[in-house]
């Protein structure tokens, strides 16, 4: 198994994907060894900040070598981001009625990726979206995962409308979605995680359906 990608900037729902055909002992292992380099690196990096954690510690405390780390995780940003989403965010999609409005959809998918995210860990959900925020690398790095994202979101576009995936008004919407959730997600973290996250999220596809709010006066 190789390491999962880093995407999404909206709460991983890693950790409560329903159950499905039980996994194999060697399979097991590595989702464990997986999950305790993650708990590792928020754990320190809750203790004593993000610049001072490094690899060796987190190896450290998952009871792993630093080139299991790397195997896991190329990068330190990559520990702090990776997530499933974009395979559990796919099926979702998938299962909804194929008659849905896409709106209805999209909506039913993000809120409910969020409910789940937050059910699974709020705390880390937390400190992801706050690293985001105040550590330019881990920005950088998500950034530049999103793209994949987006190319994974012109597919399921695709599939729904019968459009090709590479059409610009597929690609431009499926960029602006996933550009409206990188924005959500950092104007939450940056105001305290104080308002729920599924209503930022349902502002921001009200906008992106509707265009802004009283522009038309202007």
């Amino acid at each position: 198994m190789t390491a999962a990608r880093p995407t999404s900037p909206v709460p991983s729902p890693d950790r409560a994907r329903p159950e499905g055909p039980r996994l194999g002992l060697r399979e097991r292992k590595k989702i464990k060894t997986r999950e305790a380099i993650r708990g590792a690196t928020y754990a320190l990096i809750e203790q004593q900040g993000y610049d001072a954690t490094t690899i060796d510690q987190i190896a450290d405390r998952a009871e792993v070598s630093p080139s299991t780390v790397f195997r896991y995780f190329p990068t330190k940003e990559d520990i702090v981001l990776t997530d499933e989403f974009d395979a559990v965010m796919l099926e979702e999609i998938r299962r909804r009625p194929a008659e849905e409005p896409w709106g209805d959809t999209i909506r039913y998918v993000l809120r409910r990726a969020v409910q789940v995210g937050m059910a699974a860990d709020p705390a880390v959900s937390r400190l992801r979206t706050r690293l985001m925020v105040q550590v330019p690398a881990v920005r950088s790095r998500m950034m530049e995962s999103m793209s994949v994202t987006g190319h994974m979101l012109c597919r399921a576009v695709a599939e729904r409308t019968g459009r090709d995936p590479g059409d610009l008004e597929v690609r431009v919407y499926a960029m602006s979605l996933i550009g409206g959730l990188i924005e959500t997600t950092m104007y939450w973290a940056e105001h305290g995680h104080q308002e729920d996250l599924r209503d930022l999220i349902d502002r921001s596809l009200d906008v992106l359906e509707h265009g802004l709010p009283g522009a038309e006066n202007h």
